[in-house]
């Protein structure tokens, strides 16, 4: 039987924009315009990295 990968391991496997934004969103709960802020990217791209790395998230941990 394969072994579930840990949250840990799916974020660390992450491209580095996608792995920065969920961090500071779920983590350290950040919202999607202060993300925006901080990052100086559009909130709009904030959030399409918000869904579709939490889709990501949830299809690789199989939650």
């Amino acid at each position: 039987m394969e072994k579930s990968p840990t949250l840990a391991q799916v974020i660390a496997s992450l491209p580095e924009e996608e792995r920065v934004i969920l961090t500071l969103h779920y983590l350290r709960a950040l919202s999607s315009a202060q993300i925006s802020d901080l990052l100086k990217v559009p909130e709009s791209s904030v959030v399409a990295v918000i869904t579709a790395g939490k889709a990501r998230l949830t299809a690789r941990l199989k939650i």
